[in-house]
């Protein structure tokens, strides 16, 4: 991949080599279907706004649920090419369904926008939204001749929140046969894995007192908090492969001359799968028994956000994609590499254990950074990511035309939409 460019500033020179770049893989070979021209030269008609998108939602990184002007950006080239745009869907002010097209076969494509705190977009989210809005406008293009609906869902708060849980359980989903999207990351993974995570926080309550004249008085919540993190440090050499538990500690008193009468811990507990969870979960939840135990104290679980499960792709939604993704020049990592290198926790984890869909990386050079790194962030915006907004845009248009195009495969998603409504219903 090409080296990283300094700065946040592309030049018009560099838009223009974007431009060719992707207008010469859109032209394809004698092998490429009308659908797929069609759908790829729109993409290269739009990849300049694409950049521009990406850069600017980077340049004013925003929290969970207070996306709002990446929303207004996200959905500013969709509202340009006719899509219907219904914002706050799922009585989230920051989650968007953005609809073209009437077709029987509806595809979702998940646009993420939120940062992390302090470091901005060092999970590349920027360029998840840019790809997906390109996919978008490619697939509308060709709507009318795939019988075909296309969705840009925008979800908000992924890194914190579970955005995708709470439009699943409200709705929006309720009508997607299939749902795609791409994430930034230093290789290439087609078929990504995802561990399943609870986000707890686990509070402590003891007895104030003074530290110094009257101790005998007082039941400290620091220490509890102590006593439960030796615990879960010893716990961590017992645990099952694919088991983690990480966390801070949120609240541990207010000074040091007065016992803190509350503490809190952070936590995030995440195993390979559901059932695994459950088995951390209740070991965990004995650590923190132990610190309210010996300290005198008591103690509540709250669980802060959605659980997160992990990620099912699609077999045949997988099988499309890496073919697609093999004809832009890449190279993903081999499939029996893919289970060892899961990518953290993601809720597009929910949507695959409901709806057949995928959650591919896509490679960008980020100099040795990962994920979660200021310097992923500082990555996220060089010339090798502006060719992952548009390589993203292509592979999942591309698998879009791909699968519709299959009949049987066609009439699989469309009777497995069918069964999970009559289920709803």
């Amino acid at each position: 991949m090409p080296p990283p460019r300094s700065g946040h500033e592309e030049t018009r020179a560099d838009l223009a080599r974007a431009d060719r770049a992707v207008a010469e893989r859109a032209e394809g070979t004698g092998a490429a279907t009308s659908a797929s021209s069609a759908s790829d030269a729109a993409i290269a008609a739009a990849t300049g706004r694409l950049v521009e998108l990406s850069h600017a939602i980077h340049a004013e990184p925003e929290l969970a649920f207070e996306e709002t002007r990446s929303v207004a950006k996200t959905v500013a080239p969709l509202i340009e090419r006719g899509f219907q745009v219904d914002l706050g869907v799922a009585d989230l002010p920051t989650a968007f369904r953005a609809t073209y097209g009437s077709g029987d076969l509806t595809i979702g494509l998940c646009a993420e926008y939120d940062a992390l705190p302090e470091i901005g977009h060092a999970c590349g989210h920027n360029i998840i939204a840019a790809s997906a809005v390109g996919a978008g406008l490619g697939l509308a293009e060709v709507a009318d001749e795939l019988g075909i609906t296309v969705i840009v869902l925008g979800t908000p708060a992924e890194e914190s929140g579970g955005g995708k849980v709470l439009m699943l359980e409200r709705g929006v989903f309720d009508d997607v046969a299939m749902a795609m999207m791409v994430h930034p990351g230093p290789v290439d993974i087609a078929g990504a894995r995802s561990l399943a995570l609870a986000d707890i926080g686990v509070v402590f309550h003891g007895r104030e007192a003074h530290a110094s004249a009257s101790p005998e008085l007082g039941r400290n919540a620091g220490d509890a908090v102590t006593i439960a993190q030796v615990a879960l440090g010893l716990l961590r050499q017992h645990i099952q492969p694919g088991q983690q538990l990480h966390g801070i500690v949120g609240d541990g008193g207010v000074a040091p001359n007065i016992v803190p009468g509350r503490a809190e811990l952070l936590y995030y507990l995440r195993a390979a799968d559901s059932a695994s969870l459950d088995e951390l979960m209740r070991r965990a939840s004995a650590c923190f028994e132990a610190g309210a135990l010996a300290t005198g104290c008591t103690h509540e679980i709250r669980t802060l956000a959605p659980t997160y499960t992990e990620l099912t792709p699609d077999a045949a939604l997988l099988c499309a994609y890496r073919e697609q993704i093999a004809e832009l020049g890449r190279v993903p990592i081999a499939p029996e590499l893919e289970a060892r290198r899961p990518l953290g926790s993601t809720d597009m984890g929910n949507v695959t254990n409901v709806i057949p869909g995928i959650h591919p990386v896509i490679g960008i050079d980020a100099g040795g950074a990962v994920t979660h790194q200021p310097g992923f962030a500082a990555a996220s915006i060089n010339a090798s990511a502006d060719r992952a907004v548009t390589d993203g845009a292509l592979a999942l248009a591309r698998t879009a035309i791909a699968i519709a195009r299959d009949e049987v495969q066609r009439d699989r998603l469309l009777e497995r939409l069918v069964r999970r409504q009559e289920e709803v219903r």
